[in-house]
């Protein structure tokens, strides 16, 4: 038996009505810290009968992958990866969990949306979100630059000075430089956050050609590199590269900026956290500081809850405002939003977008989604003014979930 709460909120519908219209009088509503406005889904135009047939289908498509994250980490596919030991802190997830926020009210939710888990590949949408503030603040003066010219020696921390003979030591490089081959030299902000660079390396001990390894084993080192910007490959390793590049650019731990600039206006909660791997911290400015992952292919990235999903959400739907503060600009999430040539169901990391509508089918061309494994989603759908949250669901679910979402919105 699936165990869930489920939540169909319902105020009196005159009340709802209105407050929506004084609202829309002045602004969007913007949630304060701690709290979502609750309105019935007939304040908002949908059919709650209908609102409730979905929020029923979505709760009871949790996905089949054990609770177990470590345990389900060497179940799948990436268990079985060259060099596939988890690198960073890993947390059981909880059950199936979704919010349902429309013209910026919430009008249903379900499972346990106060739980802090990990949220996979969604933590790549936060990544280039501090890419675009750097963009903003021209620490990033144009994202066809190439990268190299911006990094500065970085210096890895380690704790354990390595034995060896003196010899030994002469061959071993005391910095890291991400850009030091004639391939990499050709890489821009933009091939990077497009996942297209084909960046060639090991970072925190993870070969580039050990994530999603391809074709002939013996060929995996040897390969022919792929010009930047003509093939896209999905690669935690090379979202990493982007997580260190971007922390050299700052020279403030990432998840500081993403707290000051973005989480802290929105009002996101205090119980929200961004971590990378065991190895993966630098000496930087004679301080200690961690480079976060993108992802949790190998242990840690981001811990979040499902109202701060939302929070960041809404922040997207709403082109980077948030009350009366454009808290990033409206210019980079267009580019954000704007499809990968070789890749068109692709933006910057993580907006996955649905213009051939191949994503999902039932949605808008318009929509775009935030997406991690487990399955986690923010599906952000402009031309209806709606979020939905969708935590450890199965994946073949999540059309269906908007398409019964969007079936119960009333049509005039």
């Amino acid at each position: 038996m699936l165990k869930y709460r489920f939540y169909l909120l319902s105020w009196l519908a005159f009340a709802g009505t209105t407050v929506h219209a004084q609202t829309k009088k002045n602004a969007y509503y913007y949630p304060p810290p701690g709290q979502w406005q609750h309105h019935a889904p007939a304040a908002e135009g949908m059919d709650s009968l209908l609102l409730a047939e979905a929020v029923q289908f979505a709760a009871a498509s949790e996905s089949k992958g054990a609770r177990d994250l470590k345990l389900d980490h060497y179940q799948t596919a990436f268990g079985r990866e060259p060099f596939n030991e988890l690198a960073g802190p890993m947390k059981d997830r909880g059950s199936c969990t979704g919010l349902i926020i429309k013209n910026g009210y919430l009008v249903a939710q379900w499972g346990e949306p106060q739980r802090v888990d990990l949220t996979f590949s969604e933590a790549k949408s936060f990544l280039s979100t501090v890419t675009g503030l750097a963009w903003d603040e021209k620490l990033i003066k144009d994202v066809h630059d190439k990268v190299g010219p911006y990094m500065a020696p970085v210096i890895p921390y380690e704790p354990v000075v390595p034995p060896g003979s003196p010899a030994v030591a002469m061959g071993k490089k005391d910095v890291i430089d991400l850009f030091d081959t004639d391939h990499n030299r050709k890489i821009t902000w933009d091939h990077l956050l497009r996942q297209t660079s084909d960046w060639e390396g090991t970072l925190w001990g993870k070969p580039d050609w050990a994530d999603r390894p391809e074709g002939n084993a013996a060929q995996w080192t040897t390969r022919p590199r792929n010009e930047p910007g003509t093939v896209y490959k999905y690669n935690d390793t090379r979202v990493n590269v982007l997580a260190l590049a971007v922390l050299n650019v700052w020279r403030r731990p990432l998840p500081q900026v993403l707290k000051e600039k973005i989480m802290d206006p929105i009002g996101a909660s205090a119980t929200w956290r961004w971590t990378g791997y065991n190895n993966s911290w630098i000496v930087l400015d004679g301080q200690l500081v961690q480079s976060v992952s993108g992802g949790s292919h190998f242990g840690g990235g981001l811990f979040i809850n499902a109202w701060d999903q939302a929070r960041f959400g809404y922040l997207t739907l709403r082109n980077g405002r948030w009350n009366d503060r454009q808290l990033i600009s409206e210019a980079w999430l267009n580019m954000a939003r704007t499809p990968t040539t070789v890749q068109p169901g692709y933006g910057f990391m993580n907006f996955f977008l649905n213009t051939d509508k191949k994503l999902y089918p039932s949605a808008p061309a318009t929509a775009f989604t935030h997406i991690g494994a487990g399955a986690n989603i923010i599906y952000v759908d402009p031309d209806n003014d709606l979020i939905i949250v969708a935590r450890w669901i199965d994946s073949n679910a999540a059309d269906g979930i908007i398409r019964r979402v969007l079936a119960s919105i009333k049509r005039k």
